[in-house]
């Protein structure tokens, strides 16, 4: 079963325009799947086996003179010395759709694209299944099977898979390639320890010395682990929004891991109805809320203008798009119904920055269809959040 990506048109776009593609996020989100079914009649070759990856890394000239054009290279950053061979062959042919790159790791590989292919390469960052991708697919939504289960394709195109086996391995293939290879890791006990942590952390400010302390480890090692984490599509940090861009770097961001079910498997629950009764419930309602968000962005290949807002008096609102000075404002409610208290975030934001310059407020909830709260403030079905937002955000 093939499950159509949202990240589709925006691929084949990239490819129009720049003579290299990146398609960069997560293990297992369907890299692979997408760039085979847009370009079928490409060249491919994968450097996730070691032997390919060591010819491409030493005698880099030579490999890519095995391939025909357009020529997709999955994995690319096991040999980060083709980086530089690729800009000699663009700019010898500077045909937009050479080279449709994969890789998993971004530290390695925006270091290759900045220092070799800037203006040469389209970066887009993709992440796994939206609630609105599988929808479409499946023509139909069980919303409490995908906040348990998560998003990856592999465990919607084979239904059989049991899921817990699944990130099991998962977790395994993670800790023991990608993290051994981005970071030196001395105690992967320790690391496994650290990921349970952040998922207990999810939707909450991050605080580095308490997370430290919880694991015992270092806050500058807890810091080097979270830009892990960040550097394989693991987690998404939302700063706050000061009207003062200073302000904005020295206070604490928001964290959220990008899958519900990595997060409700990583904090222990065995099934929904452990974890629907749960006071962390709310928390991954936010978080899967949120992720729709990403979503939509990254599959648009834009970078994600997301922050949350947040007053000393404690009003808070979970989610701002801006767009020149006004905003748009999503609070997430983990309630089929939602009523006039649920609106304090909302109407302090109203009142700090003044009625016309919000665009629109929406309350996204568990509601089954849009209602109307106030003129500015609708309350949306918050895992298709990104169908308002595809009306409204630009």
């Amino acid at each position: 079963m093939w499950i159509t990506r949202k990240y589709e048109k925006t691929l084949k776009a990239m490819s129009r325009q720049f003579p290299a593609v990146l398609v960069t996020g997560p293990r297992q989100v369907g890299k692979t799947a997408l760039v085979r079914k847009v370009f079928p009649n490409a060249d491919y070759v994968s450097l996730d086996l070691p032997s390919i990856a060591s010819q491409a890394e030493t005698l880099p000239e030579e490999f890519l003179k095995r391939f025909d054009t357009p020529l997709i290279i999955d994995e690319v950053q096991y040999a980060p010395s083709l980086f530089r061979h690729l800009k000699v062959m663009i700019d010898k042919d500077k045909k937009p759709g050479l080279y449709i790159l994969t890789g998993s790791q971004n530290f390695l590989l925006m270091q290759g694209v900045s220092e070799s292919l800037a203006g040469r390469c389209g970066v887009l960052n993709m992440l796994n299944l939206s609630a609105v991708e599988l929808k479409d697919a499946l023509h139909r939504f069980d919303e409490s099977h995908y906040l348990f289960h998560g998003g990856y394709p592999e465990l919607y195109v084979r239904p059989e898979v049991d899921h817990s086996f699944w990130y099991t391995s998962y977790l395994t293939t993670y800790l023991e390639r990608d993290v051994r290879n981005i970071l030196s890791v001395g105690n992967l006990r320790d690391f496994d320890r650290f990921l349970r942590a952040i998922a207990s952390r999810t939707g909450q400010t991050l605080s580095y010395s308490d997370l430290a302390r919880d694991i015992g480890i270092a806050p500058n090692t807890a810091k080097k682990w979270i830009s892990v984490l960040q550097a394989s599509g693991q987690i998404v940090l939302l700063e706050p929004y000061y009207k003062s861009m200073t302000k904005r770097l020295v206070k604490s961001p928001k964290l959220y891991l990008c899958d519900t079910g990595l997060a409700a498997f990583l904090m222990g629950f065995e099934n929904w109805g452990g974890l629907s009764k749960h006071p962390m419930v709310g928390a991954l309602w936010e978080t899967h809320v949120v992720m729709q968000v990403v979503k939509h962005f990254y599959s648009q290949g834009k970078t994600v203008p997301l922050w949350f807002w947040r007053t000393s008096q404690g009003e808070e609102v979970d989610l701002l798009i801006e767009r020149g000075g006004q905003f748009i404002a999503i609070e997430c409610k983990y309630a089929e119904q939602v009523d006039q208290a649920s609106l304090k975030g909302m109407n302090a934001l109203i009142k700090s920055y003044g009625e016309e310059n919000i665009i629109a407020g929406y309350i996204a909830s568990r509601t089954s269809h849009p209602y109307r709260l106030t003129d500015k403030i609708t309350a949306v079905p918050g895992s298709f959040i990104d169908r308002v937002l595809g009306v409204n955000s630009g």
